[in-house]
């Protein structure tokens, strides 16, 4: 995961990530589209490629740069458990869920329909 973490942290790779979304592209047409040098394209697909989120193959002279998605599973599940509400709050839903309920059995026993403001 931190490999993944670490190869995702510039973006430039993460830009060529999302160009690899919808296509291959071959080194050549990725750095077509940078205004950095293509030996530091070249550099950033390596950092890719050795994290696992590029695959190279040989398609003639040139070699076609793919996406691979699966790497990044781990990190969006490490990064989910970070956006997951705590267990407190899971608690304070279930008890906001119940003071509703109870509000709207109350008024309904009182003969009011529940959408009927309560006058105390």
């Amino acid at each position: 995961m931190d490999e993944v973490a670490g190869a995702i942290a510039d973006p430039v790779r993460r830009e060529i990530l999302l160009m690899l979304r919808d296509e291959a592209l071959s080194a050549g047409q990725i750095a077509d589209r940078f205004v950095i040098s293509r030996p530091a394209v070249s550099r950033h697909l390596r950092v890719l490629r050795e994290a696992g989120l590029v695959r190279g193959t040989a398609d003639g002279r040139r070699r076609l740069y793919t996406l691979v998605a699966a790497p990044l599973d781990e990190l969006a599940g490490w990064l989910g458990r970070l956006t997951r509400p705590s267990g407190w709050q899971h608690r304070l839903d279930a008890l906001e869920t119940e003071v509703h309920r109870a509000r709207r059995d109350r008024q309904t026993a009182a003969g009011r329909h529940p959408s009927q403001k309560e006058t105390a």
